[in-house]
């Protein structure tokens, strides 16, 4: 009644939107992948094999920023040394970086 039957039919949106709008979909999400989960499944590629490669001695900064280096490994955890006497348990996915050997020396 308040809408003219004329112009709903006058819409160009109804032609030849079939094959058009599925490509796009299928474009966007092409993108999606090169932009977004390729490049997040490359770092945690690489975040996995850090930890895995990980040995005693190492100099490492944790979650939150915890600096130390390890003293102990076990399958799932490390035992931090951050201060004389002073060790802490993490889980071995929250090393974050491997620091080069002396940097925890340097900054004392």
């Amino acid at each position: 009644m308040l809408i003219n039957p004329a112009w709903a039919q006058a819409s160009g949106a109804a032609q030849g939107g079939g094959i058009e709008s599925l490509l796009l979909i299928v474009l966007l999400f092409v993108v999606l992948y090169f932009m977004m989960i390729r490049p997040q499944m490359k770092r945690a590629k690489e975040h996995k094999t850090m930890i895995e490669a990980l040995q005693k001695g190492d100099e490492v900064i944790a979650a939150g920023g915890v600096l130390g280096r390890i003293s102990k490994l076990s399958e799932s955890y490390v035992t931090l040394e951050i201060a004389d006497n002073v060790q802490i348990q993490v889980q071995r996915p929250a090393v974050q970086l491997v620091l080069p050997k002396g940097t925890i020396r340097n900054l004392q």
